[in-house]
């Protein structure tokens, strides 16, 4: 009871704070907090001062704008907006929060309008809420979901333009306050009004369905709570370091398939295409073999390079792999809405596609005390407990790396290579010399939803020019990614970027310096195909399936 009375005279000598806000001692605190770790941590400093123009150094503003907030979900989105103003796929500012609301329906963008691609039938049944696919989302609560889209678009960063407004459409209608701090400000139900293909308008009132708690305050402690281990930088078990550095991956977003097993245009593969994998929800890949004019066509999708069992996943991949060898004249790999997943696993299915010596992509780590001390004892670590040759070679090879930066006051490593020990890799071959890589005509279908990892496999394609690049550039998650607890008082966490790839070759595009960087860049296709078109929303991506086979048969016959 004591302390229930001091608690309340404390907040009563406090004017302006509601009873369980944050002191503005101690939203400044956990600010200082945030922007700290990304002083020390974050990879990309020098890229986004330079090029995207913001200096995440510069503070001064971001304190003035905690200084001004008026509750803790005021606080919470300045620490959002500071984040999303970096505009990384990989880094995102989260509530402890695990509220969440929908309208049971989503949009995405198809030629450059917000058209619905799934509806929930079974909260949503047709007899009673008879919108359709297709059907442009016009407004929401007499709100322009254009004017909506722009607002939610820093909720929801995703590196590039394209990539961002895909991500941000999806919270129209889905709504997680870990993302966006003022989720459950939303009526009970809705006014939603549709445009149909004919022009004319429809609208529904439509409840939205909630879970989970919202986040009103966080309260108020009177000492900070203890750090999360993200905070911590003592000694690991000694694979933990390789493991943080080869996470290359985006979490789920709520975009239509993203991350799915089964292709987005899986039902317009056509009778002439024989299923092989992916009737099992046990499958790791969706592969089969078109029948297409003379030509036999293997396919294979990797739906994310994040397996339950990458050692099974691998042996699956080289199976279907040494199959299409001997019964296919071509092959095309689809790595479309993949969110990224390990470099290692991703490395190891790139082994079985490249016949010839290779490079792969270097990762520039950012050359903290923190690695230094993480990797120093890792290494004692793996030494001690006999930890392959492998995994020993690796962790001193980025010891040295780290250690030589800070030696010369870089704030990055040089490349350091994170599949083997070097960058250029030798190919896998059997005991004849004989590559177990595909050797035939290889095709790579990407778009701007292929992610983190995603974007490492098509840039090792392109740079060894093993293939052709079919659809739309990657998103441009270029590096690896941590989680951090981001503040002791207001116990959010961040995601951040502790690593940039660097292909072996650098590339010039319209809108970035030359560069090797792949960050914000993506990977810019051969051959430039757009899904996010109406007709491919209405008939299944049918001209999409037609347009990359006529691609592929014409390489076969041109033996590229």
């Amino acid at each position: 009871m004591r302390q229930i009375a001091v608690t309340a005279l404390v907040c009563a000598l406090l004017p302006g704070l509601a009873p369980g806000q944050l002191t503005p001692d101690q939203k400044i605190s956990d600010f200082q907090h945030l922007a700290g770790l990304y002083a020390k941590h974050y990879a990309p400093y020098e890229w986004k001062r330079d090029v995207s123009g913001f200096d995440l150094m510069e503070i001064t503003p971001w304190l003035n704008k905690v200084a001004a907030t008026r509750s803790d979900l005021e606080f919470y989105d300045v620490m959002s907006a500071y984040v999303a103003s970096l505009n990384d796929a990989h880094d995102a500012y989260s509530l402890p929060s695990n509220f969440n609301t929908t309208l049971n329906f989503s949009v995405d963008v198809y030629d450059g309008v917000l058209l619905v691609d799934s509806i929930n039938r079974t909260r949503l049944p047709g007899s009673e809420f008879p919108f359709m696919n297709g059907y442009e989302l016009v407004s929401i609560d007499g709100v322009a979901a254009e004017k909506l889209l722009e607002t939610f678009l820093r909720y929801n960063i995703a590196a590039n333009d394209r990539s961002t407004r895909r991500f941000a459409a999806a919270l129209l209608t889905v709504r997680p306050q870990w993302v966006m701090p003022f989720a459950p400000d939303v009526p009970e139900i809705s006014t939603v009004v549709f445009r149909r293909p004919d022009g004319s308008t429809e609208s529904h009132r439509i409840p939205w369905t909630r879970t989970g708690l919202p986040l009103a305050t966080v309260g108020r402690y009177a000492a900070p709570l203890a750090a999360g281990a993200g905070d911590a930088e003592g000694a690991p078990d000694y694979i933990e370091p390789l493991n943080r550095l080869q996470n290359c991956q985006l979490l789920d977003r709520g975009v239509l398939s993203f991350g799915d097993n089964e292709p987005i245009f899986a039902a317009s593969l056509g009778a002439n295409f024989t299923l092989r994998l992916g009737r099992q929800s046990s499958d790791g890949f969706y592969s089969g073999i078109f029948d297409y004019g003379p030509y036999k066509i293997g396919f294979i999708r990797i739906p994310s390079f994040s397996p339950n069992d990458p050692a099974g996943a691998v042996t699956s991949f080289f199976q279907e792999v040494r199959y299409f060898q001997g019964k296919t004249d071509g092959l095309i790999v689809d790595v479309m809405r993949n969110p990224g997943g390990s470099v290692s696993y991703a490395g190891q299915l790139l082994s079985l596609l490249l016949p010839s010596r290779w490079s792969a992509v270097g990762f520039e780590i950012r050359a903290s005390s923190g690695w230094v001390a993480s990797i120093s004892s890792s290494l004692e670590s793996a030494k001690a407990q006999g930890a392959p040759p492998l995994i020993i070679a690796q962790l001193q090879g980025i010891k040295d790396a780290i250690v030589t930066a800070n030696h010369e006051l870089r704030g990055r490593t040089g490349p350091v290579p994170l599949i083997g020990l070097t960058i250029d890799q030798e190919p896998l071959t059997d005991p004849s010399g004989a590559p177990y890589a595909y050797t035939k005509p290889l095709m790579l279908l990407t778009d701007e939803l292929s992610a983190s990892a995603a974007d490492m496999f098509a840039a090792t394609i392109q740079d060894n020019s093993r293939g052709t690049l079919f659809g739309w550039r990657t998103m441009g998650a270029g590096g690896s990614v941590t989680s951090w607890a981001a503040g002791s008082y207001s116990q959010g966490s961040v995601s951040m970027t502790e690593s940039l790839m660097t292909r072996s070759r650098e590339v010039i595009t319209p809108e970035f310096p030359a560069t090797r960087y792949i960050e914000n860049v993506g990977v810019r296709p051969d051959i430039e195909a757009d899904y996010m078109t109406r007709d491919n929303l209405n008939r299944g991506g049918a001209a999409f399936v037609d347009a990359f086979l006529k691609a592929m048969s014409e390489r076969i016959a041109n033996g590229k």
